[in-house]
């Protein structure tokens, strides 16, 4: 669904699209960005989050190029993939992703997101956070892609790539910014930012090893 953390390799740039084929923001040469086709990070585009067809089936499996595909012909990795989204083999037992399909209310979408943090699974949350994304109103929409940046962020932390964690994490702490005056649906913008700008300078100064947790939940206490 959006930015892949891979390896070092995922920290080159990819052309990605949003809901109505716009940029999801403007490229950053040096991190991958929601919307990057695959080495193993989350596109925000529209894939089948975790390698699987929502159906239960594999439409084809390789096309023509030995590229997945699913029964629209569009592209989709078929792989499946562990908690943190990187691919794995053919046939191995991955971990269960998010439906490709998922519309929530922002309540819940909110509080499963956070769940997905809490239990060390920030790809799934980025896969939550841009389902939001795509289905918010344009007055909302920076949001929850800010959020959804900063989940990717921490993908990368967790997966090694310092430099793609960094850029991603600030990315999304700048567009998050935006509503610190004005929180909706009860999320701690101000704290969310605040905290995401702080883990990306201990990761630029340490390492990605260095990251820790988010310090601030999504929604304030008692909203």
């Amino acid at each position: 669904m959006s930015p892949r953390p891979g390896d070092s390799s995922a920290s080159r740039p990819a052309a990605g699209e949003a809901p109505g084929s716009e940029t999801p923001d403007g490229s950053d040469p040096g991190a991958p960005d929601p919307g990057a086709p695959d080495p193993g990070v989350p596109d925000p585009g529209g894939r089948d989050p975790g390698g699987r067809d929502p159906g239960g089936s594999d439409p084809g499996g390789p096309g023509p190029g030995g590229r997945d595909r699913d029964a629209a012909g569009r592209a989709r990795n078929a792989r499946p993939r562990d908690a943190l989204g990187r691919p794995l083999p053919r046939g191995a037992a991955g971990d269960e992703g998010i439906p490709d399909d998922l519309v929530l209310p922002p309540a819940q979408s909110l509080q499963l997101a956070q769940e997905l943090l809490d239990s060390e699974r920030p790809f799934h949350a980025h896969e939550v956070l841009e389902a939001s994304w795509k289905s918010a109103p344009a007055a909302e929409r920076d949001l929850w892609q800010g959020l959804a940046q900063i989940a990717v962020g921490l993908t990368h932390a967790r997966r090694g790539n310092a430099r793609g964690a960094a850029a991603l994490l600030r990315r999304g702490a700048d567009r998050v910014a935006g509503y610190a005056d004005a929180p909706l649906h009860g999320i701690d913008a101000a704290g969310i930012c605040r905290a995401a700008r702080e883990m990306a300078a201990r990761i630029e100064r340490d390492g990605a090893g260095a990251a820790g947790p988010l310090t601030a939940r999504l929604v304030v206490a008692g909203s």
